[in-house]
């Protein structure tokens, strides 16, 4: 089995200079666990629901907010994100991606086609899902 054969199809981008905020939004929106940063078409790095956790202030929308916990809404995707991110072809066997994930300690694989295209998202519960259709 290749990554394309059970990839997440449906990604979910933002640009280097998107605030917290909206990530923040979009996180909420689309309740995936990883956004792609790019800039044009170009892959840039990754951002966890985890690294925007620990990059708000845990006081947002609490009645202990400050102007100081609103400020931490502002910053920028580029100053959160994982730089160079892994990421594999369409064509690469789970068996490969399960290697990389493991080696490199992380929970999902951007996946792109031969000509470099973000086309989908290959994570972890994908390759548990896969495992119990098997």
């Amino acid at each position: 089995m290749t990554v394309e054969m059970i990839m997440s199809r449906k990604i979910v981008t933002v640009d280097m200079d998107d605030t917290l905020a909206r990530i923040r939004d979009v996180f909420k929106q689309h309740r995936f666990h990883h956004v792609l940063v790019v800039s044009g078409n170009r892959l840039m790095g990754v951002i966890s629901d985890r690294d925007l956790l620990k990059s708000i202030s845990p006081f947002i929308d609490t009645l202990s907010e400050t102007t100081r916990d609103l400020a931490t809404l502002q910053k920028r995707a580029h100053q959160i994100m994982s730089r160079k991110p892994i990421s594999v072809a369409q064509d690469t066997t789970l068996e490969d991606a399960v290697e990389t994930l493991l080696q490199h300690n992380i929970s999902c694989l951007p996946v792109t086609n031969k000509d470099g295209a973000i086309v989908g998202v290959l994570t972890w519960k994908d390759l548990l899902r896969a495992s119990v259709k098997v």
